[in-house]
């Protein structure tokens, strides 16, 4: 095998490993090659030292960061104030110290992310996330009446959370607080508020959640439009309400919660009915309800007294006495016209008896005559030759009848 073999080969194998000069070197030689990059980022740590400042940047949307160096002069004369928090985009080349085998990038110009950058940020975001639909209105949780536990998170000793447990508390002394202190400005404000929303969430004893924070520059209220914040709220079971900054204020977190509200002071009014308001209402309903009971009595009553002095109920008997005295009538001439119909038929019946008896042979009998008949055939004796001698004979005359014997004809 030849030196130059020897040396292609080297560090992939254990009998044959780079020192760590070797490998130091060649990483630096390849870093090196990376050239200068621009890089944006914010700050979350910045230490000045006589002739260098260090300082970590961070990347806002998700848990990377890196660290670098400049002279001191640079962040002295930057264009703006450098602090923790502050959203800068960075000119630097990126370098391996091969001493200690850290990376860093050495920074040779520094530029502030203007406000108007910002805001055409916060809008390019605004309007991914309504394209996805996490600001469409069905998707709104309703606020409970009257929640038992509020998840508050907020800063620590901060006024907004001085205002919405004083204004809560006040208007309904029985609501308790979960309060959860968190940054509220800054590089390390996200991670912390998520990290306090998961757990307010998991906690089945909270009926909603207020984010609240007071007002401030947009740069402040930078990490309540941060896209990260916005999901973890739109992913919440429990209704949130925002409650940042002030009215003319309004962040991303805004539009994705449950609710908004004005101010911090407004989300507890929203959120906790006031003891005084809703017994002043209970009392206006009943009096209302009451009321209401009363003239629907009256107007039942008016519609009684009207159905009652209707002439069929105040006087039910009248129409009977008016048909009574002509069911009378009617009766009194049925009765007469049957009388006199009796009569009639009967002084009819008696002329009729009476001619009958004058016709009749029974009053041929009283005046002597007599109807004589042969026995035993009874048939009557019209002729002499009908009744020879010794023919039994029946004679009828007006009392009765006697029997004789024939001795012949004369």
């Amino acid at each position: 095998m030849t030196a130059s073999d020897s040396t292609s080969l080297q560090g992939q194998s254990p009998d044959n490993p780079w020192p760590v000069r070797a490998v130091a070197t060649r990483v630096a030689k390849y870093i090196d090659r990376l050239g200068t990059v621009w890089i944006e980022g914010q700050l979350t740590e910045l230490k000045l030292r006589q002739s260098t400042a260090w300082m970590v940047l961070r990347d806002p949307a998700a848990d990377m960061s890196l660290s670098v160096s400049c002279p001191r002069d640079l962040v002295v004369n930057a264009p703006v104030p450098l602090s923790e928090g502050t959203q800068v985009i960075m000119r630097g080349k990126p370098q391996f110290y091969t001493r200690n085998g850290s990376f860093s990038l050495r920074i040779s110009e520094i530029r502030a992310v203007g406000v108007g950058e910002l805001l055409a940020r916060i809008e390019r975001l605004r309007q991914l996330l309504h394209a996805e639909g996490l600001f469409d209105p069905r998707l709104k949780r309703a606020i409970p009446f009257l929640p038992g536990t509020i998840g508050l998170i907020t800063g620590r000793a901060s006024a907004a959370e001085r205002d919405v447990m004083t204004v809560a508390t006040g208007r309904w002394p029985a609501v308790r607080f979960e309060v959860r202190n968190t940054v509220v400005q800054g590089p390390n404000a996200v991670p912390q508020i998520v990290e306090a929303l998961r757990e307010l969430d998991g906690d089945t004893a909270v009926d909603v959640i207020i984010i609240a924070r007071g007002g401030g520059s947009v740069e402040d209220l930078l990490p309540f439009s941060d896209e990260t914040l916005c999901r973890a709220i739109a992913a919440c079971t429990t209704p949130v309400v925002s409650a940042v900054g002030h009215e003319p204020d309004n962040p991303l977190c805004d539009l994705v919660a449950d609710l908004r509200a004005a101010t911090p002071t407004d989300a507890a009014k929203r959120v906790v009915p006031d003891t005084a308001a809703e017994q002043a209402l209970i009392t206006d309903l009943r009096r209302r309800s009451a009321q209401a009971l009363r003239n629907w009595v009256h107007r039942e009553q008016h519609t009684l007294s009207q159905l009652r002095s209707r002439p069929v109920l105040a006087q039910p008997l009248a129409a009977l006495t008016a048909r009574a005295d002509e069911i009378h009538r009617a009766r009194t001439a049925t009765r007469r016209d049957i009388t006199r119909l009796v009569v009639g038929e009967s002084d009819r019946v008696g002329h009729l008896s009476a001619r009958l008896s004058t016709l009749g042979p029974a009053a041929t009998l009283a005046r002597g005559y007599a109807v004589v008949q042969t026995l035993p055939a009874a048939a009557v004796l019209r002729t002499t030759g009908d009744a020879p001698a010794g023919t039994r004979l029946r004679v009828r005359v007006a009392d009765g009848a006697v029997t004789a014997l024939s001795e012949g004809s004369e």
